[in-house]
């Protein structure tokens, strides 16, 4: 029996060896696919860390154009409103003075137009005759 327990005990752990080698080339083919998923999973992320670091960059430069762009904006309402003010201070002090007459332009060596003027021709009646005069001859 001993003989017997001895290979069985053998074969039990030839089997248990040989699972166990079994095992470990499979956690080695499971472990070298992990370490592949995590390359590329590492890649993924550093590439949506660019692309959020590029957003923010872009959001923060669009901020800075925005508000370059109100203070254009405010600095023009300021001109026109300066602007609008002159004029009207302008208007101001025109309508205040006296009004100026206007100079008479001088035709100097040129000829006074003459207005021309529609002469009426008599018109004649479409019934009534031509008169002549017979005794005139």
């Amino acid at each position: 029996m001993k003989s017997a327990t001895k290979k069985l005990s053998s074969e039990i752990a030839e089997t248990l060896s040989g699972k166990i080698e079994s095992i470990a080339a499979g956690s080695k083919k499971i472990k070298k696919s992990i370490e592949k998923a995590a390359t590329k999973l590492a890649k993924k992320v550093a590439k949506f860390e660019k692309e959020a670091i590029k957003a923010q960059a872009k959001a923060t430069k669009d901020a800075e154009k925005k508000a370059k762009g109100k203070g254009k904006k405010d600095e023009d309402k300021d001109k026109k409103k300066s602007k609008k003010e002159k004029l009207a201070a302008l208007v101001a002090s025109a309508s205040s003075k006296p009004p100026v007459a206007t100079p008479v332009k001088v035709n100097a060596g040129r000829p006074v137009p003459v207005a021309k003027t529609k002469v009426a021709a008599p018109k004649a009646a479409a019934n009534e005759p031509v008169k002549t005069e017979e005794g005139a001859e």
